[in-house]
């Protein structure tokens, strides 16, 4: 079975955790004392349902207020195929958390609540959405047993969502309308909906089409670290160890290893229970080189022919994730690309980002937290970059403050100098 990594958005209140919940309750992914103890704690807050929601708002501060605050990352399968979903907060003061909750996913769900249509959130983490790259995308109009199943209503919000989804780089867009609370549509088909003529949401989960939208093309090899083992039976193994980033892997592969440019053979390749015929994306695997190189972590392995930029000059899309600094023209961090490290100086803040009119404001001169701006940056060793639409894992960075070693930003590649 694959596995399809998929996020959660949308505004405050518009039903995220509560629809999670009814996901893992109707596809009986949840255990009997699970379920006993949400059914308690509803039962002592005086709710009249259930809150399914309790699954995933584990903080005392998010069953307290009623909103999600971190992000929930919970697991569940079905006979087709394997899920973790990514339960991240609607709150604009969360932006941050929503883009590292969604970074990795293949598909977003964003709700929408029937009664309010589309709200500034909505239009907010659909655009973080594109910007991610992430391919596939689902608008979920829940709350829809408030506004009396009105197919009118689903269709308003639809034409007004395919307006604005022009704007954006959506290429998969779905529509389904759903009641997370009684679970209309969310696993099994809703008689109230018989004006619907499409899928449940847990049959397009299961059916989406994600093979395609990993890059089986360019190959990119991180060398994370070398394997030599002190036994004597292996005494001449060495190998290098990573998770492929792109392409397929095969021995007798002629490659490349970045900086040295150095050429050589795939000589085996060993995955976790022993040899494997061919590597892709996401495998984590050991490769064998037939001629003994200077490799070492955070060099790169790639065909001769189809080489990443190596560069010291990027340009980026970032996200400032610090409340305690802000990103100046003139700003020293660390930049982590990859498996490598280097530091990196601000040498431009080109603009900032108004993500609720995509209005570009160049006289910006700093990003302070939640907030998203072109940057280029100059780095003190060269990286080996794609651009973020051809390569996710290649064309991603974090930043780092040097001083109290805190994640202060996240990076994606948009241009390479």
């Amino acid at each position: 079975m694959d596995l399809l990594r998929f996020a959660t958005a949308g505004s405050v209140d518009d039903g995220k955790s509560t629809l999670i919940g009814r996901l893992l309750y109707d596809s009986k992914s949840i255990f009997e004392d699970q379920l006993a103890s949400i059914e308690a704690t509803s039962h002592d807050r005086g709710d009249e349902h259930t809150d399914l929601a309790l699954l995933t708002d584990g903080l005392r501060a998010e069953r307290e207020q009623g909103i999600t605050i971190d992000v929930a990352h919970r697991y569940f399968a079905t006979p087709r195929r394997k899920f973790i979903i990514a339960d991240t907060p609607g709150h604009i003061q969360y932006t941050r958390n929503m883009v590292t909750g969604a970074s990795t996913a293949d598909l977003a769900i964003v709700l929408v609540d029937a009664r309010k249509g589309l709200t500034e959130q909505s239009r907010r983490h659909s655009f973080i959405a594109s910007l991610l790259r992430i391919p596939h995308l689902v608008l979920a109009i829940n709350k829809m047993d408030l506004v009396d199943f009105d197919q009118d209503v689903f269709e308003k919000i639809r034409r007004e969502y395919i307006e604005f989804a022009t704007r954006l780089d959506v290429p998969d867009l779905t529509f389904i309308p759903i009641s997370a609370l009684y679970g209309d549509n969310v696993v099994d088909r809703s008689a109230n909906t018989d004006w619907y003529k499409g899928g449940t949401l847990l049959h397009h989960l299961e059916e989406v089409y994600i093979a395609s939208d990993r890059n089986m093309v360019d190959v990119r090899f991180p060398v994370q670290y070398v394997i030599r083992p002190k036994s004597t039976e292996h005494h001449d193994f060495r190998g290098y160890a990573g998770t492929v980033a792109g392409g397929v892997m095969k021995p007798s592969d002629e490659v490349a290893v970045l900086p040295s440019g150095f050429t050589t053979r795939i000589k085996a390749i060993h995955g976790t229970n022993g040899e494997v015929a061919e590597a892709h994306s996401p495998m984590s695997v050991v490769i064998q080189l037939e001629d003994e190189l200077d490799v070492s972590r955070g060099d790169l392995i790639c065909r001769i022919n189809n080489q990443p930029q190596v560069t010291q000059d990027l340009e980026a899309m970032v996200c400032w994730m610090s409340e305690a600094s802000q990103l100046r023209e003139g700003s020293k961090l660390a930049v982590k690309h990859t498996t490598k490290w280097a530091r990196a100086l601000v040498k431009d803040l080109r603009y900032r980002l108004d993500i609720n009119t995509l209005h570009r404001d160049e006289s910006a001169t700093e990003l302070t937290l939640n907030e998203i701006g072109r940057v280029r940056l100059r780095v003190t060793q060269p990286l080996f970059a794609d651009d973020y639409q051809s390569n996710r894992t290649t064309g991603s960075f974090i930043l780092v403050d040097e001083t109290s070693n805190v994640t202060v930003g996240a990076g994606m590649i948009r241009a390479t100098e």
